[in-house]
């Protein structure tokens, strides 16, 4: 194997880009595929079954493996993890927290106007005194709580592993048969194209904002001198606040604009609003750029 692995690496240079994703994407399943059939029945699903609440554990098992075959790919490539925009230098982290900043204000942007148009409401949620009375859901309360922060960390491991993956390993690979706009465009696709694996029915109507969603990220790390720390940052912000909002299911449209405008089936990046949202912080990125 090893003389295979180095054999690999001598031939490199001259191997195709493409090639070598369909390569990293190949390796990357057949080494996840143990883990997931040990996982999956564990928990007792198969497809065609719907995920639920069972998709975070092979999530867990797919991502935990990523450490391993980007390093191998660092080495075939003969490259380095802060080629590709992380290393553990003060000013990666510094960006990492505006990006979360960035990304936590873009989102109280889009729903707090959507909430004061009326497009959106907050929804009732039973009260558990005697009286059986229902109260609105506190917002506050439903950021600032254990749950909430654990998803917090959560989404900085998938934003910190899928930016690394994305906009790092995958964009500069490209970048060597592709010019940048090219390889982010192609990197994007690949990049929504992958959430379809999870929940293929309900991802269809956000590909087109998960493929604009990627190509912001990519203005966030080119503005941030080809760092992935902004990028991390805002990734982060946006799986943290949207899984938070949903989880609880928080609110709901009122039908007074239609559905394509608030996002179908409640999912943001579904709609004209979360497009405009994805817009906007890509505005805010280039003022940051220059």
């Amino acid at each position: 194997m090893w003389n295979h692995l180095n054999n690999l690496r001598l031939m490199s240079p001259s191997i195709p880009a493409i090639v070598k994703i369909i390569l990293f994407f190949s390796t990357w399943i057949v080494a996840w595929l143990p883990a997931a059939i040990v996982v999956a029945i564990a928990l007792k699903w198969h497809p065609p079954q719907p995920l639920g609440n069972k998709k975070l554990p092979l999530l867990a098992s797919l991502y935990l493996i990523v450490p391993f075959i980007l390093w191998a790919t660092t080495w075939i490539e003969n490259t380095s993890f802060a080629n590709w925009g992380w290393d553990w230098q003060p000013a990666v982290l510094i960006s990492l927290v505006r990006g979360l900043g960035l990304g936590i204000i873009s989102l109280f942007i889009l729903f707090g106007l959507q909430l004061t148009a009326g497009w959106i409401e907050l929804k009732k949620s039973e009260n558990s005194t005697d009286i059986g009375c229902e109260k609105t859901i506190n917002f506050w309360v439903l950021i600032f709580n254990p749950a909430s922060l654990l998803t917090l960390l959560l989404g900085l491991w998938i934003s910190a592993t899928e930016e690394l993956i994305f906009r790092g390993c995958l964009q500069n690979i490209l970048q060597q048969d592709y010019s940048i706009l090219t390889a982010a465009t192609i990197a994007s696709f690949i990049f929504a194209i992958a959430h379809l694996i999870w929940a293929a029915k309900e991802t269809l109507p956000q590909l087109p904002g998960l493929w604009l969603m990627g190509m912001v990220l990519t203005l966030a790390r080119i503005a941030d001198n080809s760092s992935l720390g902004l990028a991390i940052g805002i990734h982060a912000a946006w799986i943290w606040g949207i899984t938070t909002v949903d989880t609880a299911q928080a609110i709901k449209p009122t039908s007074t604009v239609p559905e394509w405008i608030t996002g179908i089936a409640a999912k943001p990046l579904a709609g004209a609003a979360g497009i405009l949202l994805l817009l906007a912080t890509a505005a805010v990125v280039l003022l940051i750029k220059n």
